[in-house]
């Protein structure tokens, strides 16, 4: 056997020892948490819900829907979705209420039916989820178009006073811009007293998913929490195809946002959603147990829950299955804990 073949053996066995060493690494490297009658349930959690429960009936007809508009507009149908989210103990629900007009306004709502759907949600927090897609309808760089947005929120929460706040989410939104802030404090200053003023954040960066407009920076984190009451951090749509990358990134994505919030309560946002083939989300990946799996990871860092916790958002209700709702309680809920 000559030198050069030798030389070769000799690299393939070290290739094939790093390969299998990597192998067994990854099969033993446990990133996620799975927790039962989990402590991390304070009986605060939030959810997504459809554009029908307050949407005005040409949102139906521009979709086709209009044989939906009863089931919607249905007391006994409210009060039931009030009555299940009421036992899978969410309390703070952000129906559909996008995307904003081209001149910043409001899309229309059903002004009878937000009073219904009030009725029926008594003591829980209603937030309507406002806002849209920079470039399409939204222009965060048109001082007017802030301002139409913001007097829009505003009018519609004098209008109907027992909706608790606004669920803010504007997409896609680069670290860093000013604009974005600009809007927060406009909206800050218009909304009356004592209403809650709710964020769908972009999680910290990572080397794993490297797009700038869809990740928050520390800096530009704190930024955002100091203007707000609530950030809801949108964990999924990271186009990352192996679970135990997703898992791990989760877990660090649960500490950095509760060490980088100034002050706001958070929700962690998971997924029900089944939008397969679109290739930021594979849903045997990004699912509500592995996101569970990885905020448990990351929430066991701390020898206490921070007091800044709030606990889990669902998007969304409409996605959610009954085996998901089936997993939620046994691996999730436990008795409402008042802090």
């Amino acid at each position: 056997m000559n030198l050069r073949t030798l030389g070769k053996i000799r690299f393939e066995l070290a290739l094939a020892c790093v390969f299998c060493l990597v192998w067994v690494a990854y099969a033993i490297w446990t990133p996620g948490l799975a927790l039962s009658n989990s402590q991390h349930d304070l009986g605060r959690n939030g959810i997504w819900l459809e554009h029908g429960w307050l949407g005005a009936n040409e949102w139906f007809v521009r979709y086709g829907k209009q044989d939906l508009i009863p089931e919607f507009r249905h007391t006994g149908h409210v009060a039931q979705l009030a009555a299940s989210l009421t036992r899978y103990h969410i309390t703070d629900v952000f129906p559909h209420v996008a995307p904003a007009r081209l001149d910043g306004g409001l899309p229309r709502v059903d002004h009878e039916q937000v009073e219904r759907f009030l009725d029926g949600f008594a003591g829980f927090h209603v937030m309507p989820w406002v806002g849209g897609v920079i470039g399409k309808t939204v222009s965060l760089y048109d001082s007017h178009w802030r301002g139409e947005f913001a007097a829009s929120v505003a009018n519609l929460l004098e209008q109907h006073p027992r909706l608790a706040g606004i669920h803010l989410n504007i997409e896609p939104c680069p670290s860093g811009d000013a604009n974005f802030l600009k809007l927060l404090d406009e909206l800050r200053s218009a909304l009356p007293a004592g209403k809650t003023l709710s964020i769908a954040a972009f999680p910290p960066p990572t080397f794993l998913h490297p797009f700038n407009q869809l990740h928050w920076d520390e800096a530009y984190f704190g930024e955002v929490s100091r203007r707000a009451d609530q950030i809801v951090v949108m964990m999924y749509d990271t186009g990352l195809p192996l679970v135990k990358p997703y898992l791990s990134l989760v877990r660090s994505w649960t500490r950095e946002v509760l060490h980088w919030t100034a002050g706001s309560r958070i929700l962690f946002g998971v997924p029900t959603y089944d939008d397969a083939g679109v290739g930021y989300h594979y849903p045997a990946v990004e699912n509500l147990a592995n996101a569970l799996s990885g905020i448990y990871a990351g929430l066991a860092g701390f020898d206490e829950l921070p007091d800044h916790y709030q606990g889990i958002a669902i998007y969304s209700e409409w996605e959610t299955s009954a085996n998901e709702w089936l997993y939620w309680e046994n691996s999730f809920l436990q008795v409402p804990v008042t802090r």
